[in-house]
């Protein structure tokens, strides 16, 4: 009998765990009928502010919008600097130039794909070589492995730079302690499905110890309204997450540890039946990482065959990222580091994600790893 496509990321089987629930939290927005900023909105907030132990959570409409409005509260504007990785989402810089400010390009390490702090400290030297105010760094963690702080810090430090934590990928994981929701002026995620915690459409959250930029935040999430919405005192934006989708996070939330561990399992299974095959990614020595993808690195001239071979037997792949940013039509004007971004460009070339997800079995896994082995033997 022929085996069953696999899916990239499975939110069926989830959805199947929790289907009763979830009806229920659907149901009791239906029946209160307060689509927008209801009830569950509230809820979510102090739920995920109890997750994360940070002082406060603010939902939003998507990870894109949680970052935009942090950087509207930080009133980022034109000849403003900020250092983000080359190798990410085009969301990271797209929102740093809605403001017309540069976003300055960093290269990576290649072990973890996330931020090298020398790198930065040769970006910041390009910034002001170029004559623009160096103010931020906006971090990613990178597939759910948290950035290397400890490196990055210090570096903003020196230069008096704010840090905001991109967890788009990464909610859910800590570093060294640090859960992530905690690090840097402000933390942004995404909820958006593909996510280790997800809706069912688009949604996101910021989270600060900051009160003062929480209460900016909050006018800027409704149009910057005043005392009430027709009352305008800030130019914002209609940042709001509907009332479903907090009904769908919150029951989510309640079994998302589990999933982290059982995210944990797959990937610990992964590396033990490919190392040595291809070069698997980082686990961390003291930390969590969620694990949004599981990326291992191939040559480049076998890449595309083991993605047809996987194909073929009903494996889905995918490669995040084909094109840092650097090389893209809409970024490639802005700057880099000095040095330029050699390990974003090599390791474009060579990353292919499996399939991820909490309920991947063990037989699914020999059978992904089997392929892979014998294509690359």
């Amino acid at each position: 009998m022929a085996r069953e496509p696999l899916a990239f990321i499975d939110l069926k089987r989830q959805q199947a765990r929790i289907r009763p629930q979830l009806d229920r939290a659907i149901a009791g927005v239906l029946a209160h009928g307060s689509y927008v900023m209801g009830p569950e909105i509230r809820q979510l907030e102090s739920e995920l502010a109890k997750f994360t132990g940070a002082k406060h959570a603010l939902s939003c409409s998507n990870g894109t919008d949680a970052l935009g409005l942090v950087l509207m509260a930080l009133d980022l504007r034109a000849g403003d600097a900020v250092f983000c990785p080359s190798f990410t989402f085009a969301a990271t810089a797209e929102v740093v130039a809605w403001f017309g400010a540069t976003p300055v390009f960093v290269d990576i390490h290649e072990d973890t794909f996330n931020m090298d702090a020398r790198s930065l400290e040769a970006a910041v030297q390009t910034a002001k070589a170029l004559q623009l105010r160096p103010v931020g760094v906006i971090s990613v963690d990178l597939f759910g492995l948290p950035a290397d702080y400890d490196t990055i810090e210090p570096v903003c430090a020196a230069h008096r730079l704010w840090l905001l934590s991109d967890a788009a990928q990464s909610f859910g994981g800590a570093y060294k302690g640090r859960k992530i929701g905690t690090i840097g002026r402000a933390t942004a995620t995404s909820f958006f499905p593909s996510k280790p915690l997800s809706c069912y459409g688009d949604g996101g959250a910021i989270f600060t110890d900051d009160d003062a930029m929480v209460e900016t935040l909050l006018s800027l999430r409704v149009h910057g309204q005043g005392t009430d919405k027709y009352d305008n005192v800030k130019i914002g934006m209609n940042g709001r997450m509907d009332t479903l989708q907090a009904a769908i996070l919150l029951e989510k939330l309640r079994i998302f540890p589990e999933e982290i561990e059982l995210r944990n399992q797959v990937a610990q299974r992964y590396n033990a039946a490919l190392d040595g095959t291809v070069i698997v990614p980082a686990m961390p020595a003291d930390g969590t990482c969620v694990w949004s993808i599981y990326t291992i690195r191939v040559p480049p001239n076998h890449r595309e065959q083991l993605a047809a071979a996987l194909k073929a037997e009903g494996v889905p792949t995918g490669i995040y990222y084909p094109k840092p940013l650097h090389r893209q039509t809409a970024y490639r004007a802005y700057p880099s580091a000095g040095n330029g971004l050699p390990v974003s460009d090599r390791v474009a070339d060579e990353v292919l994600a499996l399939p991820m997800h909490p309920y991947l079995t063990a037989d699914e896994q020999d059978f992904i790893a089997d392929i892979v082995k014998t294509e690359l033997r």
